[in-house]
């Protein structure tokens, strides 16, 4: 788990407004969980935590999944 993410955001999820500009991964690249449902997604910049993205509506897609931080992706596929 990410050293600077607070008790809140683990308890509550992320609060943070600093987002990046929306990924959509190309065909053939793997696509992280985010992008499953809308193939598009964003990441906070604070704590890494990814959110699926809607173009159509510009904005983030509330969902009920389990939290993925970019950290732990990274991590996931160094040790493969």
């Amino acid at each position: 788990m990410h050293a600077d993410l607070k008790l809140t955001d683990i308890l509550f999820g992320c609060w943070h407004r600093r987002l990046s500009f929306p990924f959509s991964p190309r065909a053939g690249q793997p696509r992280p969980a985010a992008a499953q449902q809308t193939g598009t997604y964003v990441v906070c910049l604070q704590c890494g935590r990814q959110f699926p993205y809607d173009w159509n509506q510009m904005r983030v897609v509330p969902t009920g999944r389990r939290v993925v931080y970019a950290h732990d992706v990274v991590e996931a596929k160094s040790h493969t």
